[in-house]
């Protein structure tokens, strides 16, 4: 499976996650399946919801979920993922991530190293939960003649 992105959404990934450092960052991916494909369409920034360990941990609490998955529905769109940022660690799942990581959900990872972002990278749950498998990801500039996700998400809050 290949994930799909414009180069414009990554850089707001990676400029909120840049802003929560030296603590992880989160959000969610709004989007759709397609043919091979998982293509991202727009993201919601969250604020990190863990009270401890916030340096190696993440929690989007569930109204943050419910209020994305109402922004993405009311946008025809799904969530499709969640991005979170690896302080100073590679951009891979840790044992924690698997631990509390769904089925279906894309998983994108980001090392953030003294404040500047660097490798992204992006998983799946195995079917059978034994551990993740990597996507591929895929940007692209934007498209001119599909409108932006911002034309279409109208949800107040942080969006990065």
């Amino acid at each position: 499976m290949t994930l799909v992105m414009t180069v414009r959404e990554s850089e707001r990934i990676m400029a909120h996650l840049c802003r929560a450092y030296p603590e992880e960052g989160c959000g969610v991916l709004l989007g759709h399946d397609g043919a091979g494909a998982r293509e991202v369409v727009g993201i919601i920034a969250l604020e990190n919801r863990r009270e401890e360990s916030r340096h190696n941990r993440y929690l989007i609490a569930p109204e943050q979920f419910l209020s994305a998955d109402r922004t993405a529905r009311a946008a025809g769109l799904d969530v499709i993922g969640f991005f979170h940022s690896h302080p100073d660690h590679p951009a891979k799942p840790s044992a924690f991530d698997l631990q509390h990581a769904w089925p279906y959900y894309s998983y994108m990872i980001v090392n953030v190293t003294r404040g500047t972002a660097g490798e992204l990278r992006s998983f799946r749950l195995a079917e059978d939960r034994s551990g993740f498998e990597e996507e591929k990801v895929e940007l692209r500039e934007v498209d001119r003649d599909r409108p932006g996700a911002a034309d279409r998400l109208g949800a107040p809050g942080d969006r990065g």
